[in-house]
């Protein structure tokens, strides 16, 4: 996989395709001038030299320099960036995740429209499809994402507007054929690639139509940044720019800079994790107070030879399930000390995650059972620490319910 980054503006030479990792540096500057760091225009509102003028940037997609809702340099620059790391001819910035979602979803489908997506998803993704959707007249149909036959089956012929997967899956990561979906005629694909991120793999090489990001993640970084983001082809970006300008969910030049300074050192930071997640699974995996781990890069993936097809990096995401189940994931997540309870990933912290009472709180019982989603399941985002240090206090949390739930028994007894 290569990406050929765009010129700096003034340099009209040639660039050579280059590797990924190289892309996340060169990608992202052509507002910038010479200054290596990424150039932050603050101004909402831009002076028009004339009433044409005016007129033209009103209904261009590309505005940068009419009206922040329309567009900005700085936001534009970040996602210029990102279309070179995903090879798509454009891309849109947004507030958040949800955002980008939102826009896509509701910028394509109208009332009598039809949706496949997958019961392996992020709470809010499902949220919005199990709720907001039905009552826009858009109906939704649930599939079991690991089966490319259920995604070809339950696409309507002149209905389904469009197929909604994400991959690896939030919480479990579940993972999705790209390529048999991107097979499917009809509906147009979207995938949300948030946890593999634009180094971990690029869904528009398998016929997807839309690869999209909750930039706040991997991509920023440092858990200081909000934003989304979508890439594709420029027919399809320019209808979603249509609806996003109506929508308001316009990225902060502020976060945009961010987002470009968490793509300079994309690379090196998702090997780190990659390489530390790996090590960490394999020592939960043999521990007999985890039932199971799952982790793209296990062998006991049970879709670990499609893992190694189509992503470049398994990721610094691994989920597991603690043996004792009701009381056992809260008391973990409580008891780690490096380890930090919070909702996010793909920072510099290892973040620890209890999906039930977090990320799909709002999700039925059945819901949460049909997910996979136990009292005893645990997500991590692997940090940028010492993997060995990690290890240590994630085995300290371990020791902890058992001494608990020891000095419980020894109570009741």
């Amino acid at each position: 996989m290569t990406a050929t980054p765009p010129e700096p503006v003034g340099d009209s030479a040639s660039r050579p395709a280059v590797a990924p990792e190289t892309a996340t540096v060169l990608a992202g500057r052509e507002r910038n001038g010479a200054a290596l760091a990424p150039t932050i225009v603050t101004s909402s509102t831009f002076v028009t030299p004339s009433v044409a003028e005016g007129r033209r940037l009103a209904t261009s997609t590309t505005s940068d320099s009419f009206y922040g809702r329309y567009g900005n340099p700085t936001v534009n620059d970040f996602a210029d960036a990102i279309a070179v790391l995903e090879g798509a001819e454009a891309a849109r910035a947004f507030s958040s995740g949800m955002g980008a979602i939102t826009a896509v979803v509701l910028g394509l489908c109208s009332s009598g429209d039809h949706i496949v997506t997958q019961r392996q998803l992020y709470g809010g993704t499902q949220l919005l499809f199990q709720g907001a959707c039905p009552r826009l007249g858009i109906d939704v149909t649930f599939v079991d994402g690991t089966d490319p036959d259920e995604w070809a089956a339950a696409v309507r012929p002149g209905k389904t507007m469009l197929l909604f997967a994400e991959t690896p899956a939030n919480p479990r990561l579940d993972l999705v054929d790209l390529e048999a979906l991107g097979a499917i005629a009809g509906p147009m694909k979207v995938v949300d690639s948030t946890f593999a991120t634009p180094l971990g793999q690029r869904p528009l090489d398998f016929g997807i139509d839309l690869s999209l990001h909750s930039a706040t993640k991997g991509i920023g970084g440092h858990n200081d940044v909000s934003l989304g983001v979508v890439a594709g082809s420029r027919e399809l970006l320019d209808w979603i720019w249509g609806f996003a300008v109506l929508q308001g969910a316009n990225a902060s030049p502020y976060d945009a800079a961010g987002g470009l300074r968490g793509l300079r050192t994309l690379g090196v930071r998702l090997r780190h994790q990659s390489a530390s997640a790996s090590q960490l699974a394999a020592a939960l995996e043999a521990d007999p107070r985890v039932a199971e781990v799952r982790y793209p890069g296990l062998a006991s993936h049970p879709q670990h030879d499609l893992a190694r097809r189509q992503m470049r990096l398994s990721g610094g995401q691994l989920t597991f399930d603690l043996v004792g189940g009701v009381g056992a994931g809260e008391r973990f997540v409580e008891s780690t000390r490096i380890c930090r309870l919070a909702p996010s990933l793909g920072g510099p912290e290892t973040l620890v995650t209890h999906p039930a009472s977090s990320t799909h709180v709002g999700l039925l019982p059945d819901e949460l059972a049909a997910a996979g989603i136990g009292p005893g399941t645990i997500r991590m985002s692997v940090g940028l620490e010492d993997p060995d240090d990690v290890l240590a206090d994630v085995r300290a949390a371990l020791d902890a319910i058992d001494a608990d739930g020891s000095s419980r028994a020894d109570a009741h007894g």
